[in-house]
């Protein structure tokens, strides 16, 4: 029963039900179809906060480099980026990649949680 912590930026978007994956560092036990997925914001502080309890629909390899991203070792085109980038809750690609680079050292191995 994995959980997952968000940004205060997210909290909605999860709420409305308009981001519904997620994209995390590869762990030591990967995520897998089937897993329920326990999705929170501010947690380990006192506005922890339950946004929902999902059943993971799939979870693919994805690495996002500078100038690539690789979904299951194929690369993606521009557009498959930008609803990648939509998809994960962000206005476009270059906000993505921005938001990637700054909280992740750059490239990241990683997975694609969809719930």
């Amino acid at each position: 029963m994995p959980s997952l912590n968000f940004k205060k930026r997210f909290a909605p978007l999860i709420e409305k039900g308009e981001k519904r994956q997620t994209i995390r560092k590869m762990r030591k036990t990967p995520f897998k179809s089937g897993d329920t997925l326990y999705l929170f914001t501010g947690m380990r502080t006192a506005k922890c906060r339950r946004l929902g309890v999902y059943r993971c629909i799939s979870a693919e390899t994805i690495h996002i480099s500078e100038t690539s991203i690789e979904l299951d070792g194929r690369g993606l085109s521009i557009l498959e980026i930008k609803q990648l980038a939509h998809n994960d809750g962000f206005s476009g690609s270059d906000e993505f990649l921005a938001f990637f680079s700054r909280e992740h050292d750059l490239p990241l191995h990683g997975q694609l949680i969809r719930w």
